[in-house]
């Protein structure tokens, strides 16, 4: 029989990423600055906390060991996680960073830093070391503000180093790697690669790992590849399987080295985890890197939304190929037999089906302060699972208009029994070169329907 395996434990720096996006006008009132317009808040986890969710998606068993202040964005974060692992929060002194992008037409414009908390080095890490010594695998995911060099936390990754594999993501401001890593994931900035082609990048990974002490040292090549070397050579270069030379590689890092972190969990050996990260991180660039875990709406509480497309990106990509966008809007709360045959019908009218959910304070203003009875982050979850849905984006406006607007559907249905004229997204559909079709439910199924049946049912 085979041992159980233990989870894989991340370790490290945690944020909160925030993208703010829209339609860039190229100058405001007096051509004094550029102006974004028909903005949309996109939030997901940072650092340690993207490539920790990023695991737990590909399905493993994952700890994450980071401090988070009390504050809102601390929060965000722990809420945006709390489906996907368990959380081993440290005391934090200081805000929660928080990084924020300013995109327009999939470029950044601008990055706003806030935020310098660190751990707090007074406060108790005893259970942060205990999760350590039972992990399967540990990702350091160093961001330089002090996690990985709190004294327990180290010395609990030096002795997990001696009895399985660690990886280790290092930052210029954090300190060396543990020795005994069994893999150093540094990018060729870090590195002192520079633009180094792959060949020399492998000579200075084998140097690096000699001097780490570490099993094996992959410098990441961003759209090239890795070229990865144990210390006494040789080394192998893995190249990207497509170009992403172009592509936004925001969270790239984190998706390759928790890939690694996790093959080396289930026992991969070390050059079969670079080979299988780099594949990893050129499909997750290559499908709107970090734009593919964001969701919209300001604060909105839903889950982001995996490895696939965002919602704007798979209608501009469906859009470029020709394809027919379908989008369909509601609350969906508690879902049932209707919903889903009017969103089976809805996906057989185009290319693919993007589902606009009302947000929890959008629901309580449409249908009074007891709905929704199930929150936007588990709507979001059990919708994503339909195989008709092909992507779910929340919204927290009384109508969806500016939903509309954004993504600019080819086909836009409503459920019920009430004309279309009578919608007012209406203006926005048809302006964007859209129909909007209304598809009714079946008869006697609907939310309300069953709430009002319940309450008038003896406990």
């Amino acid at each position: 029989m085979s041992r159980a395996r233990g989870p894989l434990v991340v370790v490290g720096d945690a944020f909160l990423d925030v993208d703010v996006v829209g339609d860039r006008r190229t100058t405001g009132h007096g051509q004094d600055a550029p102006v974004l317009e028909a903005c949309g808040a996109r939030h997901r986890p940072g650092g340690a906390a993207l490539a920790a969710w990023l695991a737990a998606r590909d399905g493993h068993p994952v700890v994450l060991v980071c401090s988070l202040g009390y504050d809102g964005p601390g929060e965000r974060v722990a809420e945006l996680l709390q489906d996907a692992l368990t959380l081993v929060r440290l005391d934090q002194s200081g805000a929660t960073p928080v990084k924020s992008r300013i995109r327009a037409n999939g470029r950044t414009l601008l990055r706003v830093d806030d935020g310098e908390g660190r751990p707090d080095t007074a406060g108790d890490h005893a259970r942060a070391a205990e999760v350590i010594g039972r992990a399967g695998a540990v990702l350091a995911a160093d961001y330089g503000r002090g996690v990985v060099e709190l004294p327990a936390v180290r010395e609990a990754l030096t002795r997990a180093a001696r009895h399985g594999p660690v990886v280790w993501d290092p930052h210029p401001r954090g300190p060396a790697p543990v020795a005994g890593a069994a893999l150093v994931t540094p990018n060729a900035a870090e590195a002192g690669a520079g633009a180094a082609d792959p060949e020399r990048a492998g000579e200075i990974a084998a140097r690096l790992a000699r001097t780490w002490r570490a099993g094996s040292v992959a410098v990441t090549l961003g759209g090239k590849g890795a070229a990865w070397a144990p210390p006494d050579g040789p080394g192998r270069f893995f190249p990207a399987p497509v170009s992403v030379s172009e592509a936004d590689a925001c969270g790239a890092g984190d998706r390759f080295s928790g890939t690694a972190a996790g093959a080396l969990r289930t026992g991969a050996d070390t050059a079969d985890a670079v080979a299988e990260s780099v594949q990893a991180a050129s499909r997750f660039v290559g499908n709107g890197a970090a734009g593919a875990t964001a969701e919209s709406g300001p604060m909105a509480g839903a889950l982001p939304l995996g490895l696939g497309e965002s919602a704007d990106a798979l209608a501009e990509r469906v859009r470029r190929s020709g394809g027919r966008v379908v989008a369909a809007g509601g609350c969906f709360d508690v879902l049932h037999a209707g919903h889903v045959s009017l969103l089976r019908r809805a996906r057989s009218l185009g290319d693919c089906l993007i589902v606009c959910l009302n947000s929890d304070a959008a629901v309580r203003a449409q249908k009074g302060p007891h709905r929704p009875l199930t929150c936007a982050q588990d709507r979001v979850r059990v919708l994503s699972e339909l195989e008709c849905v092909d992507a779910v984006t929340v919204f927290d406006e009384p109508t969806p208009v500016r939903v509309v607007q954004r993504l600019r559907p080819d086909v836009w249905v409503k459920g019920g029994d009430y004309a279309a004229e009578e919608l007012p997204e209406l203006p926005a559909v048809t302006a964007g070169g859209g129909q909007a079709v209304i598809l009714p439910l079946l008869p006697g199924r609907s939310t309300s329907r069953m709430v009002a049946a319940r309450s008038r049912t003896p406990p």
